[in-house]
């Protein structure tokens, strides 16, 4: 037998072409993609995953928590929250010293050093939405803004998780429950 052209081989061929790109495109795909669509990025900011947690009928406050990773070469500070649910917003910090746990608001906001992330999460830096006039509920989102001192503002939507808070969230227990704010 004589090897001679066959038609479907070349088909073949080609589509099997077509399926090794595609094959190769899609992991470069995915990784010019952000890892959620759930981040923002102002200036040279970039704000990852706002999220709070569902609050009991009848609470007065709710906590608000992101990343935030500074990219540029300046020092920026987040000087300002507020939200669609709530009356106020603030910057706070909660910490430990010497066995006691305290909270303070933090007035002049939080800095973000040029090359840094800051996580602010339930027992550390955190946002407090008070005077609530909705009670925020596991699935739904809430609009926020976050203004910065020289990057300027941006709306961002909170994520809302179970009152416990999701998988990876849950081992900082109640540290976030500011019931007696």
């Amino acid at each position: 037998m004589s090897n001679t052209h066959n038609p479907a081989r070349a088909i073949l061929t080609r589509r099997g072409f077509a399926a090794v790109a595609l094959g190769a495109m899609l992991p470069l795909a995915l990784l010019a993609t952000p890892a959620s669509a759930h981040e923002y990025k102002l200036g040279e900011l970039e704000i990852g995953h706002p999220w709070s947690r569902e609050t009991p009928a009848g609470a007065k406050v709710a906590g608000g928590y992101l990343t935030v990773t500074n990219h540029g070469e300046e020092a920026d500070r987040l000087i300002a929250v507020s939200s669609e649910i709530s009356e106020k917003g603030e910057i706070h910090e909660m910490a430990v010293n010497d066995g006691v746990m305290t909270m303070r608001q933090l007035p002049d906001g939080l800095e973000i050093a040029p090359g840094e992330k800051v996580e602010l999460k339930p027992g550390s830096y955190h946002l407090m939405f008070m005077s609530l006039k909705t009670q925020p509920k596991k699935g739904e989102r809430f609009l926020g803004t976050l203004t910065f001192e020289k990057a300027g503002k941006i709306d961002v939507e909170f994520a809302v998780d179970a009152m416990g808070g999701e998988p990876e969230h849950s081992s900082h227990g109640n540290a976030d429950d500011h019931s007696g704010h």
